[in-house]
């Protein structure tokens, strides 16, 4: 008989309540290896690769592609790498199946699990006793109730939400049985790479050799004095085998005709998110003219100096979150009828990407250098366009940037990300006339403008924040120092 195992639409992030199956990478019935991708799976905001986690092939593909699945809902069938199933067996198996009792699975339809059988009640847990909890911890009422309800000792529990208060998924999570862990065979933790330690070969040649199963044995390398380089082994890599992906060619709809596309889940997301913010949000708009010659000179001797400099949102993020510590009234996220102060600033910086808008965080922006600035954007940018952002990555934050001044757009209002109080649209820089000491002259200025929720934010605390905005632009020595 089979070993039948259900593989679910998995959960990442407490928010996800569904996910669409973009790609599936095994065909049914194909054996795969401990580690190989199995299937892509596109979330509200990201693209996340499901690898094996042992051996093993696909006994039957449920989901179809581009489908979407509930959290939990049953979208493959696995078996072992040496299990040769009937049909029947697969279907008694789904037939069988029901998902993890969860609110995405409820809403499926989801029928509740059965009664447990007298033989398994006995072996049930005890009764947990209800804890108490005392009047002054630094817990939320939520995870209070959860505490004492489960029988959860909080004395050993790190808190996760502001200034360590404990969070109901801090009490769920320390609710869960602890998993066991062992068993199996030993593994030889000898890297691979040690064989090829009497070759004359580059770091980079045999971390290929290895990836790719190359003998190195005899090769002759191209390199300086006989080493083997990256090229060496490439050239003898034999290229994968399969069909020809020819690039896809936009046909034009006939005339009076329209084609029509299913919003992607990120399109969704951005669409009822934006919709709400909109609507919901008293929105009121601070613009602003900001010169930034000095901060083109600051690019000029960096790149002079190192071959390479910072780009002017790289500065203009280290000015909003040196202006947010000074404005701690504007570094704010509202979630009801209470106002959240921050006392770090968590910047979060609009990335366009094929299938939307996202919103990767640079936490902590107070405490980095330009440069550092510009590299983690640099590493969340590429991680935001190839789907690899992990949900901590673009999730909270306590304000944003939209630059659209690299599109050519001189200025424009940007719609508040919510539950942020706040986010700050930046235009080209553009020459223009102004007078500077009594005499004109040009310089290149940024249009500014800055998007409040009136709910947290007034009118007299928004200009304020954006006049020190704009004094540390203007003054970008007070950025490097």
């Amino acid at each position: 008989m089979a070993n039948l195992r259900a593989f679910a639409m998995p959960k990442w992030g407490i928010e996800m309540t569904e996910g669409v199956v973009a790609e599936w990478m095994v065909a049914q019935g194909v054996p795969f290896r401990k580690g190989d991708l199995l299937a892509l799976i596109e979330t509200d905001k990201i693209t996340n690769e499901v690898e094996a986690e042992a051996d093993g092939m696909f006994a039957r593909l449920i989901a179809e592609k581009g489908g979407t699945y509930q959290v939990g809902e049953l979208i493959a069938v696995l078996a072992g790498p040496d299990d040769n199933p009937s049909a029947d067996e697969v279907d008694a198996f789904v037939a069988g199946f029901r998902p993890a009792e969860t609110k995405a699975a409820s809403r499926a339809g989801a029928a509740p699990p059965p009664p447990p059988a007298p033989a398994e009640a006995e072996k049930a847990a005890p009764v947990k006793k209800a804890a108490r909890i005392a009047a002054d911890a630094n817990i939320s009422p939520a995870a209070r109730a959860l505490a004492e309800e489960q029988g959860v000792d909080i004395s050993g529990i790190a808190g996760s939400g502001p200034q360590g208060r404990i969070t109901f998924q801090d009490v769920q999570q320390a609710s869960l049985p602890s998993a066991s862990v062992g068993g199996g065979a030993l593994v030889d933790l000898t890297p691979i790479g040690n064989r090829l330690d009497g070759v004359f070969a580059s770091p980079l040649a045999r971390r290929l050799a290895v990836q790719h199963g190359v003998d190195l044995g005899g090769m002759a390398g191209t390199g300086p004095r006989g080493r083997i380089c990256k090229a060496d082994v490439l050239a003898r890599v034999k290229p994968a085998e399969g069909p020809a992906i020819t690039p896809m060619a936009f046909t034009r709809p006939a005339a009076g005709t329209a084609d029509i596309v299913r919003m992607s889940p990120m399109r969704k997301a951005i669409a009822k998110a934006l919709s709400h913010s909109k609507s919901t949000i008293p929105h009121f708009y601070l613009r602003s003219k900001v010169r930034i010659d000095a901060i083109l000179g600051l690019r000029a001797q960096a790149r002079a100096a190192t071959g390479e400099a910072p780009s002017i949102n790289d500065y203009i993020v280290r000015a909003c979150a040196l202006a947010l510590v000074r404005h701690p009234d504007v570094n704010v996220q509202v979630h009801g009828d209470e106002i959240h102060r921050f006392g770090s600033a968590d910047i979060a910086v609009a990335v366009a990407t094929d299938k939307g808008l996202i919103t990767p965080i640079v936490r902590g922006a107070d405490t980095l250098s330009v440069a550092a600035i510009s590299r983690e954007v640099k590493t969340l940018a590429d991680k935001a366009r190839t789907g690899k952002l992990q949900p901590e990555e673009f999730q909270g934050g306590s304000f944003s940037i939209s630059n659209l001044g690299m599109f050519g757009i001189d200025q424009f209002d940007a719609i508040i990300n919510p539950p942020q109080g706040a986010i700050l649209a930046v235009g080209a820089g553009t020459r223009q006339p102004v007078e500077i000491g009594n005499a004109l002259a040009f310089a290149t200025i940024v249009e500014m403008s800055l998007s409040c929720d009136h709910r947290a934010i007034d009118g007299a605390v928004g200009a304020d924040f954006v006049r020190t905005l704009k004094s540390l632009i203007e003054e970008p020595a007070l950025l490097v120092g």
